[in-house]
């Protein structure tokens, strides 16, 4: 299984939510999908998509306003 990065830090919607979907297509099921980035608004965008497209949110964190989101395929 594969660990898939993706920093989207200094991006604003819509790029994180793009760079999350594009991580998602390439990743097998069973991959861990890791996103970090500092936008507010994706860090509420990105659990509702992976939650729409069936994924498995296994943790939500932040630290100093950078936030980090893991999910698996």
């Amino acid at each position: 299984m594969a660990e898939i990065h993706v920093d989207v830090r200094g991006e604003t919607c819509p790029v994180p939510l793009v760079e999350m979907r594009k991580a998602v297509r390439k990743a097998q099921p069973g991959d861990t999908i890791e996103i970090i980035g500092n936008n507010a608004a994706s860090k509420k965008e990105i659990p509702m998509a992976a939650d729409a497209l069936s994924l498995t949110i296994i943790s939500i964190e932040e630290h100093d306003g950078i936030w980090t989101i893991k999910i698996k395929k």
